[in-house]
């Protein structure tokens, strides 16, 4: 018997990095198949999203309200969202996505960390060899 390991990702900008580990999704499937990548980052508030070249469709559970260091995959720009805290459209603190996205998984420490990324950094996203 096969056992899932979690799928573990590296997301990588010039003053730093994160990992994250996403569920199992037919979205997360598609986009470690695109692995490795790289982009080019945006920031929108208190979101950095890049573009994947993945195109997926919106999965029934997607949503736009979600938790700072959710990792995000928003099916209207085939792009990664990584929000850590309020974008232009949320109401208060709350990490509101531009439209609802698919669910990925969970960023491993602290999300604040994607303050440091800027506007047209270079990014690069890569499994973790388990």
């Amino acid at each position: 018997m096969q056992t899932q390991t979690p799928l573990q990702i590296r997301i990588s900008w010039p003053s730093g990095h994160l990992t994250a580990t996403l569920d199992d999704t037919a979205t997360s499937q598609a986009l470690s198949k695109a692995l490795p990548l790289s982009s080019t980052a945006r920031t929108w508030g208190e979101e950095v999203y890049f573009d994947t070249g993945v195109s997926v469709s919106r999965e029934t559970d997607a949503r736009q309200v979600v938790e700072p260091g959710t990792v995000a995959f928003w099916t209207d720009g085939d792009a990664l969202a990584l929000p850590y805290g309020p974008t232009p459209i949320s109401r208060g603190a709350e990490c509101r996505l531009a439209s609802p996205c698919n669910i990925l998984g969970r960023l491993d420490g602290d999300a604040r960390l994607l303050a440091t990324v800027r506007d047209g950094d270079p990014v690069r996203v890569e499994l973790v060899d388990a």
